[in-house]
């Protein structure tokens, strides 16, 4: 990018500025924890030399008259200690103009990043560049590490894959239902509680196995279960359970863009109509709606519709100080479909010379007032890292989720931030 002094923004991405404040942040967060203790000086020079290589991830975001775009930035990166919750509204002006922050405690690196720079997918690769450049100046005399850096070439291509693959003639298919939501006491203004369950991976493969589903699919139903057990079947709600599930198109459609390049289905259950409450009920459905819902065909839908929205002649036109206030009318309408939001972004994988240093890796995502509570999962060596980030102060969801796990023989051990009620 050395030579490109600005660029649009991604079909995705123009929302996010119009959209984030510090009550809704759009921002994701990427942690490693590594097997001995970060050295700053160190960490900042592997950034540096991480951007050499992504050179993408050099820009701030600027105001334009009808979009957002963005600028080459050629200020320095910074990093600092972690002093506040995770996945923050990332301030500009406390960031050297950048749209992602690194911050370090003890042994742990972390990313956050804003929604309009990336994905989590493509953002999983420069964070495994900046563990890797951090190992490797942490530990100059391991000859392992030597011809990493040549064979690595890292190919900035921040095209609009949205563009590129959408189809014009292909209709939407979005629910007209508005959803059930997580209601609750909340933590205070900018608290965050954060519980990570560290899930026995061979175990989880086995029953998943043995009941022929994908593991997004089972704690897709063990959340929705969940839910229903601990908050819905109360309160007797008739409005349907929907549970976002975002999807990498790249395993759809060419693509090598390090920007945005995802879309999501919606699992959807109306638990009283359809009559499923019991446990292995709800599997069922779910995985059927996964079927139906996760064909080429259907995610080229719900693509297409949003690149079209986003490109119509009239919202192309008016002025950006109309959007800003259109959309976010349209937004408070449109949070109110969907219940909660559960991000699987796989297996972590490293290369095998540099797993000597690491312990395990976290996925985060900010919660916001509608979607109260949101749901994570990463998977590293023998363990998935399932994440709750909420703003409730009662975490009934998150105790009924692994006790459904402990009921079907999977062994975890839990972590939390300590601002909620501690699981037992």
């Amino acid at each position: 990018m050395a030579n490109i002094k600005w660029r649009k923004l991604d079909n995705s991405a123009k929302l996010f500025p119009i959209l984030s404040n510090k009550k809704f942040s759009t921002v994701f967060r990427l942690s490693v924890v590594l097997k001995e203790e970060i050295q700053p000086d160190i960490l900042l020079l592997a950034l540096s030399n991480t951007l050499n290589k992504y050179s993408s991830y050099k820009v701030k975001l600027k105001k334009g008259f009808f979009w957002y775009y963005l600028e080459y930035n050629s200020k320095e990166p910074t990093i600092e200690i972690e002093n506040s919750y995770p996945c923050k509204y990332i301030d500009k002006n406390e960031n050297n103009d950048y749209l992602f922050k690194v911050t370090y405690f003890k042994n742990k690196i972390n990313v956050d990043v804003f929604h309009s720079l990336t994905d989590g997918n493509s953002a999983t690769d420069f964070f495994k560049e900046l563990t890797y450049n951090y190992i490797e100046l942490a530990h100059p005399n391991e000859s392992d590490f030597k011809t990493r850096g040549e064979k690595r070439v890292v190919e900035n291509n921040t095209e609009d894959s949205y563009l590129k693959n959408y189809n014009k003639k292909l209709q939407g298919n979005a629910s007209s239902k508005k959803a059930y939501l997580l209601k609750g006491q909340r933590l205070p203004l900018g608290a965050i509680g954060v519980i990570h369950g560290f899930l026995d991976l061979e175990k989880l493969k086995e029953i998943c196995k043995e009941k022929g589903v994908t593991i997004t699919q089972y704690l897709t139903a063990v959340l929705m279960k969940s839910i229903y057990d601990s908050k819905y079947e109360k309160q007797k709600s008739k409005k349907p359970i929907k549970i976002c599930i975002p999807v990498n198109l790249k395993k759809y459609f060419p693509s090598t863009t390090l920007a945005n390049f995802f879309s999501y289905i919606t699992v959807e259950a109306e638990c009283y109509k359809n009559k499923i409450q019991k446990f292995d009920e709800i599997l069922e459905f779910v995985k059927h709606d996964f079927k139906r819902r996760l064909t080429e065909e259907e995610i080229s839908k719900t693509m297409s519709a949003n690149v079209k929205l986003g490109n119509h002649i009239i919202i192309r036109i008016i002025p950006l100080f109309l959007k800003i206030f259109t959309v976010k009318i349209s937004y408070m309408e449109i949070r109110k479909y969907t219940t909660i939001t559960f991000s699987n972004i796989g297996r972590m994988g490293i290369l095998p010379e540099y797993r000597n240093h690491i312990e395990t890796f976290l996925f985060l995502l900010a919660p916001e007032q509608a979607e109260r509570i949101k749901c994570s999962a990463c998977s590293y060596e023998n363990e998935m890292i399932f994440t709750f980030t909420s703003i409730l102060k009662d975490v009934e969801v998150q105790k009924k989720f692994f006790s459904i796990l402990k009921e079907h023989g999977i062994k975890f051990r839990i972590e939390s931030n300590g601002v909620q009620d501690v699981i037992s």
